[in-house]
């Protein structure tokens, strides 16, 4: 039976061309920016997440997680996955649980590129992947890579939607700022987010973890004032900040834990100290950072992956204390001996 026309607008059918180009384009997915995401409702079931900036993968995946437990307050937690600890059995079964007595879930699965290692794996998830519907969300991550790994493609396109993280432009890291305040409930002066983004010299790690950082000091419903920016921006720290560091960066856990409670006992704010840590980590994955040569050390000792995972939880740890959902202290004693471990 022919499907009915329009009824405002008449139109041919389709070319055979214009046809196959339909169809290529639906198996690759549809593209989108981060902030067309994050604005997507329902968000697609499955999502591929790629690309050469680090931070903007996690700003993105930041907003995901916490919109998600705003949309869906019956649900548990997002699900972190990494496929070197994780089957691919495990990851559809974890998608696909179509139980009525379990909540849907947002899961998101981080080193994806671990399963080029295996074209039998790669593609029993693609397989798994296709046509894939339902309430769940499957995230993929693909960390950075100096070059496209093409053995990757069957997940980008049995995902059904693709977001790559390019480097963000200034005017791009301003939209974002803006986006962050309203996250945390947040507003600010003019010229606020653009004399961060100056100071920043348009470093995304730098934007966002400066942001996080002046977040951090404001009261929900509060504004960011240029006096705030000033005042916070300056880099000062405590006298006993660049020996923790360093403890952490060798790897010597007790000696940083040692030093992270002088710190604390001297007055230095678990605000300050966690940024400190968040610049350590991202300057070891390349990123802006106030002691290059700490940074060096730890990306030395830690390698990519690892530092990857290092990341992951100094947001999980910063999400939580900002929640309310973990005493300060035991946060940063956590985040401590996770980038301290050897």
């Amino acid at each position: 039976m022919p499907s009915p026309r329009s009824r405002t607008k008449s139109s041919p059918a389709p070319s055979k061309a214009g046809s196959a180009k339909l169809a290529a384009r639906a198996r690759a997915g549809e593209r989108l920016d981060g902030r067309e995401l994050l604005e997507r409702r329902p968000l697609p079931p499955t999502l591929y997440l790629e690309g050469p900036s680090e931070p903007l993968k996690a700003a993105i995946l930041l907003e995901l997680r916490r919109g998600w437990a705003s949309a869906n307050p019956e649900s548990p937690a997002a699900r972190v996955l990494r496929t070197a600890e994780t089957g691919v059995e495990e990851i559809l079964a974890a998608f696909r649980n179509t139980s009525l007595f379990a909540p849907r879930e947002l899961i998101v699965v981080l080193e994806i590129e671990d399963l080029s290692r295996s074209e039998k794996k790669l593609a029993a998830l693609a397989e798994g992947l296709r046509g894939a519907a339902g309430e769940s969300c499957l995230v993929l991550v693909e960390s950075a890579a100096e070059t496209a790994r093409k053995s990757l493609e069957p997940l980008r396109e049995a995902c059904a939607v693709h977001v790559a993280a390019d480097p963000p432009d200034r005017a791009e890291l301003l939209a974002w700022g803006a986006r962050r305040l309203r996250l945390e409930s947040l507003s600010a002066e003019p010229g606020v987010l653009e004399a961060i983004a100056d100071a920043c010299e348009g470093d995304a790690l730098a934007f966002f973890s400066e942001l996080g950082r002046l977040t951090s000091f404001a009261a929900a419903g509060g504004k960011l004032t240029r006096a705030d920016c000033q005042a916070l921006l300056a880099p000062v720290v405590g006298a006993g900040l660049p020996d923790y560091l360093a403890a952490v960066s060798a790897g010597d856990s007790r000696g940083a834990s040692r030093r992270l409670s002088r710190l604390l006992a001297s007055g230095e704010s678990e605000g300050t100290i966690l940024f400190a840590l968040s610049n350590l980590v991202g300057g070891a994955l390349g990123g802006w950072a106030r002691s290059r040569d700490l940074s060096a050390t730890l990306r030395a000792r830690l390698g990519p992956g690892r530092l990857m995972r290092a990341m992951d939880a100094l947001y999980r740890a910063e999400a939580a204390w900002k929640g309310g959902r973990a005493d300060a202290l035991a946060v940063l004693e956590q985040v401590t001996r996770v980038v301290a471990s050897r």
